[in-house]
């Protein structure tokens, strides 16, 4: 499914490519991709985006509050993974509403282990379905740039 993610944010998304899902899900199939996967790909990006829409109404806690990982997150997460989110909110690049909604999305993913690169992807999908465009730009760069992000 992860690979499903990447392929249509690569091809569809990212491009601001406009088609229906029906499209999509047929173009996907003609790619190569399992039925399952594409109809689990659609329904990991549909609950992002409802989650998005209700997570704020959530978080009414104070700017000192501290976010701990379960043990199924940290055994699932990789620690490089979870030291980059951490990074990022420390960063003002995401707030913790975010950080929770790629820790959620990653958690979604059917693997016992989450990659950095995989929450790198997790975060940039978030961050461009937002239009933040800037901060999309900068984990773009810590993906794709082999020295590490730059700061501008």
């Amino acid at each position: 499914m992860f690979e499903v993610l990447v392929f249509m944010f690569k091809n569809y998304f990212a491009n601001q490519t406009i088609l229906d899902d029906a499209e999509i899900e047929q173009e996907l199939s003609e790619a190569g991709f399992e039925q399952d996967d594409i109809l689990s790909a659609f329904n990991w990006f549909e609950s992002m985006k409802s989650t998005l829409n209700t997570l704020e109404l959530d978080y009414a806690h104070a700017k000192t509050a501290i976010r701990i990982f379960t043990a199924n997150e940290s055994k699932r997460i990789d620690t490089e993974s979870l030291g980059f989110l951490i990074f990022l909110q420390q960063a003002n690049v995401i707030n913790d509403v975010e950080r929770d909604l790629v820790i959620d999305r990653a958690m979604a993913l059917n693997k016992t282990k989450i990659s950095i690169e995989e929450t790198r992807w997790i975060t940039m999908i978030a961050l461009w379905s937002q239009g933040r465009d800037k901060d999309y730009s900068f984990v773009e760069d810590a993906l794709f740039n082999p020295r590490g992000s730059t700061i501008q």
